[in-house]
């Protein structure tokens, strides 16, 4: 099935810190992602793993149960999708260090999102968390630890001290704890290998990366992880990252690799997916894979980011990126975005078309979710803009109705038809779509991640417009001045 792809294994990320999906949608997009090329899912359960014990608090409000967890872990094997399940053990531990009962081991007090690595009790924390990841998942293959921006480190107060030492620095500092999470997880999961995010890695001298052991261990990082080099531009630059590649081979990683994204790279909160950008991104790895190291990449993780972080608010959400994943797959699939490939995606998406506008047609797609889609895109596209040109460029609004006239409670009556017909005709328009669109988020998501997407991306230009209609009619209702 992998045709002329240098890449064997296809991994789709599924990102669980936001808006993650219920297992019934789950068992929806599975066969869809198998048919569109993917073979695996690197799963970033975050807070929505069901630990257990004292690390039961780290559970979201919907976190899945572990029967749960098993049947999505069921559903992958039988679409034949391997699932590699992610754990932030360094960087990025907002969800565990955000909570009073671990804030001790933070790495800077004021932040939760870096671990302090001097604490023997940060290794138990996260071998843990390994641990019980791991009982769920046992026989996985991979385990990817994170180890991310790990921003921050080598400010706290130990880590200050233990920098003092003329041997030490942040990359060894950095190195040591990698270590020591990847050789727990080597000697209590035999059969896993630990990947890693790269960037920590990316600008270590090689000497460092090749020779550094502690004088009492006998292996050092490129015998216990694979590096997973991530890169989510459209303007990737091919020629560093074969360098890259080069130097990783060099310092002695047997198998690396590559993490392009089909969602959630292109700004915090965006709500509509850029395909072009991501299909880009998509064929500069391509090129970067053929004139890299030859058999140097294991495969590529098409990253889809719910959140930046765990306190950032939601990017897109997985049912509106489908059409750029399918695009995505099919490219890193054929070698290009091919006339086969799009076939194949319209094919499999049951569309006519892959121009955006098209999506908000009803009907006008037949995948599990297009009706988001259809529904987000016309909120993306319209909402917002439809209320500001009625607030801030309708001369009638902004010459005879403006905030000093609604404090006023006064309009010329004259005004009235040339606003009120344009403020109830949009404000019945997108009344209409909400309990619309509610009802279709709530087929995928849990009721808090539907309240957020509204409370972020409808409420706020719904409550302008219903506010405005609201002044009108009283208004209409007073004598003037």
């Amino acid at each position: 099935m992998a045709g002329s792809s240098p890449f064997p294994m296809r991994v789709v990320h599924l990102d669980l810190k936001g808006a993650p999906p219920k297992v019934s949608y789950l068992s929806e997009v599975f066969p869809l992602f198998r048919a569109l090329g993917a073979n695996a899912l690197l799963m970033e359960y975050e807070d929505m793993f069901p630990y257990e014990g004292h690390l039961k608090l780290l559970r979201a409000q919907h976190a899945y149960s572990p029967s749960e967890v098993r049947a999505i872990l069921h559903l992958a094997r039988q679409h034949e999708l391997e699932v590699i399940p992610l754990l932030q053990t360094f960087g990025h531990m907002e969800f565990v260090l955000k909570h009073r009962a671990f804030a001790h081991l933070r790495e800077v007090a004021l932040f939760p999102n870096t671990l302090n690595p001097h604490e023997a009790e940060s290794l138990a924390l996260v071998g843990a968390m390994v641990d019980q990841v791991m009982e769920l998942h046992q026989g996985a293959r991979w385990l990817h630890i994170g180890c991310d921006e790990v921003y921050y480190l080598g400010e706290g107060e130990a880590s200050k001290q233990w920098l003092q030492q003329e041997q030490n620095s942040q990359a060894t500092l950095c190195l040591s704890h990698m270590r020591a999470v990847a050789s727990h997880v080597r000697i209590r999961h035999p059969d896993t290998t630990p990947l890693v995010w790269d960037d920590m890695l990316r600008d270590m001298p090689e000497g460092l990366l090749e020779g550094w052991t502690p004088a009492h261990l006998e292996s050092g990082v490129p015998q216990l992880v694979e590096p997973v080099l991530w890169d989510y531009r459209a303007d990737l630059d091919v020629p560093s990252k074969v360098v890259l590649m080069e130097k990783f081979r060099s310092c002695g990683f047997p198998r690396l690799w590559a993490a392009s994204a089909f969602k959630g790279a292109t700004g915090a909160h965006q709500a509509l997916t850029p395909a072009e950008h991501h299909l880009r991104n998509q064929l500069q790895w391509l090129q970067a894979a053929q004139a890299g190291p030859a058999g140097a990449l294991q495969g590529i993780i098409l990253t889809g980011w719910q959140r930046y972080d765990h306190f950032a608010v939601l990017c897109e959400l997985l049912p509106v990126a489908i059409p750029t994943l399918a695009i995505c797959l099919q490219s890193l699939l054929h070698g290009s975005f091919s006339e086969e490939a799009k076939a194949m995606v319209q094919s499999c998406l049951g569309v006519s078309s892959l121009d955006l506008t098209d999506f908000m047609r009803e009907g006008a797609c037949s995948f599990p979710g297009s009706d988001i889609l259809a529904l987000v895109t016309q909120v993306g596209l319209h909402l917002r803009s439809s209320v500001e040109a009625l607030l801030d460029g309708n001369r009638y609004v902004t010459g005879w109705f403006s905030p000093y006239h609604r404090r006023q409670k006064v309009i010329h009556p004259v005004m009235v038809p040339h606003i009120q017909p344009e403020v109830l005709s949009l404000l019945g328009r997108w009344a209409t779509l909400l309990p619309e669109l509610e009802a279709a988020l709530a087929r995928v998501f849990y009721p808090d991640a539907v309240e957020e997407w509204l409370e972020e991306n409808v409420r706020p230009s719904l409550q302008r417009l219903q506010s405005l209609a609201q002044d009108l009619s009283q208004a209409i209702g007073q004598p003037g001045p």
